[in-house]
């Protein structure tokens, strides 16, 4: 009975995985196609602003408008650029709908452009400690109180990921494992993936909290 119950359990967590990364790849998908056409819109419309301006001449309010315009412009761009376009595709998203809820965000990013870590689980890695940051912010009552830091970069040949965020409420603990606040349906499961990807690495994770701050950091050997 025992062992059968270890195989079941084996084979739902390998099918919600392989789900989990099938959404993950056609995601990516998406938002690079979104980043393609939005890279050919800005150079398009750079040359239509340069060909405007020089037939407006001097005519005062067309001109002014027409430089906003091309000033605005210049803020039309992604998130970040990690060196690793599937990387950005998943951290800019994320990061975005982040701000679209008004938590503070401070990131820095670089991937080497080719890994031996498969992509597929790095973006699973990040999204879920992106995931579990919002979450944890936005279950803060002070609005203005709820931030995220992330910095990912290449430290002693390993690929560094740190992520932090505020927290309101006392965080749970069972021994040395920090336990999800999530409902029991999903209980843990992004703290699961997170460890078994880094294990699958012979990679390090360990997690923080003191002082109304929650900290993850992630070490893959590269």
């Amino acid at each position: 009975m025992g062992l059968m119950n270890l195989l079941l359990g084996k084979m739902i967590d390998r099918r919600i995985a392989e789900y989990q990364n099938d959404l993950i790849t056609k995601h990516c998908d998406e938002v690079q196609n979104i980043y393609k056409t939005m890279r050919g819109w800005r150079h398009d419309y750079h040359h239509h602003i340069q060909a405007l301006l020089a037939l407006s001449g001097d005519e005062g309010k067309t001109t002014e408008y027409l430089l906003k315009l091309n000033d605005d412009l210049t803020q039309v761009d992604t998130v970040l650029k990690t060196g690793n376009v599937m990387i950005d595709a998943i951290l800019n998203s994320k990061l975005s709908l982040i701000q679209s809820k008004k938590i503070k965000v401070n990131a820095k990013a670089a991937v080497p452009s080719e890994l031996k870590i498969s992509e597929i689980d790095l973006c699973v890695i990040i999204g879920n400690l992106l995931d579990n940051a919002m979450e944890a912010c936005l279950r803060q009552s002070e609005e203005r109180q709820r931030f995220i830091r992330v910095f990912i970069g290449v430290l002693k040949n390993q690929l560094y990921i740190s992520v932090s965020n505020s927290v309101g409420d006392d965080i749970k603990k069972s021994g040395q494992t920090y336990l999800s606040s999530k409902g029991s349906e999903t209980h843990g499961f992004g703290l699961m993936r997170i460890d078994r990807l880094a294990a699958k690495y012979d990679g390090y994770v360990n997690r923080q909290a003191e002082e109304g701050v929650f900290a993850t950091e992630v070490m893959l050997p590269l």
